[in-house]
């Protein structure tokens, strides 16, 4: 096919030739990772024990993979890019390109922290304490980079899980991941250091982004992905309020510099509509309705596009 064939493909045919591969994370992060994809308008199917899960898009390529090892491959350009965690393109050294935090209130889409960590009762009070101690760890680049611009020489062991039970008996202090904190109190844990605070990454390869199909496809997976979070924790609320009472209504809303207002078919009325935080509406609505608002209808929203 010619060139100028191709440039004339309608928008929504696949460009020929061009697929962009996605790395998405196997584990933790794998359902809310599909979940968040349907939020964005992507059907992606994940079955059995297959590694390339499916997806409603000719132009995209689905591979699952660890999030420990997922900047490797996008820093190799085996994968276009990928969802993984910031902590695990640290770790990996791997030089790679952040298009976007994906940081959302789903289950493993919030902050986590990796923090150095001693048992309450230890003497030790900060990093330089433990001069020749042994630490256990998952992740021992970001360790290792960590005690050397400290200019401390600590002996790192990796850990294989149950890190937390650690200290004092097979090892001084640890470095590990925490989201809460539950587990640091319940194993007696106190916290000398914060060595990152991580959330999920949209990453890419570097030579994507000399690649003007594949930037404009990465962008508009970024912009959707981006809507679908940006919609996590809001709500549409309509309401029909009487024209003389309107301002009282519009100064009750948290952005009421924003709403969007419609005649309605009485001339005396006015529709409202505003995007508001969930967290706001169960005391917004009965102060809306005590200053005049009537038919208030509360809409769950899927994207927001700014």
């Amino acid at each position: 096919m010619s060139s100028d064939s191709t440039a004339n493909a309608s928008p929504s045919s696949p460009a020929v030739g061009h697929k962009l591969r996605i790395g998405l994370p196997k584990g933790s992060l794998q359902e809310t990772t599909t979940s968040l994809f349907a939020k964005a308008g992507y059907d992606v199917r994940i079955s059995g024990r297959s590694y390339y899960p499916t997806i409603d898009d000719p132009e995209i390529e689905c591979i699952l993979i660890r999030p420990q090892e997922m900047a490797r491959y996008v820093e190799q350009g085996v994968i276009d890019c990928a969802i993984t965690g910031l902590d695990w393109v640290i770790e990996s050294g791997a030089d790679v390109a952040e298009i976007a935090d994906l940081r959302a209130p789903w289950p493993n889409y919030g902050p986590v922290r990796w923090i150095l960590a001693v048992k309450d009762d230890s003497p030790f009070q900060t990093p330089k304490d433990l001069e020749g101690k042994r630490i256990a760890t998952e992740v021992m680049g970001m360790t290792e980079r960590y005690f050397a611009d400290l200019g401390v020489t600590a002996q790192l062991e990796f850990s294989w899980g149950a890190t937390e039970v650690k200290p004092p008996v097979l090892a001084d202090a640890i470095v590990d991941v925490t989201e809460t904190g539950s587990s640091l109190r319940a194993n007696n844990l106190r916290v000398i250091d914060l060595l990152l605070e991580s959330t999920p990454r949209l990453i890419a390869h570097h030579g994507c982004l000399a690649d003007e199909w594949k930037v404009g496809k990465i962008e508009r997976l970024k912009m959707l992905l981006m809507g679908a979070i940006a919609a996590a924790t809001r709500v549409g609320l309509s309401m029909n309020v009487p024209k003389d009472k309107m301002d009282g209504v519009l100064a009750l809303l948290p952005d009421a510099g924003k709403p969007t207002l419609s005649p309605l078919a009485d001339p005396t009325w006015i529709d409202i509509f505003v995007i508001v935080e969930e967290s706001f509406v169960r005391d917004l609505l009965p102060r809306l309705h005590e200053a005049g608002a009537r038919g208030i209808v509360e809409n769950p929203l899927n994207k927001i596009i700014d």
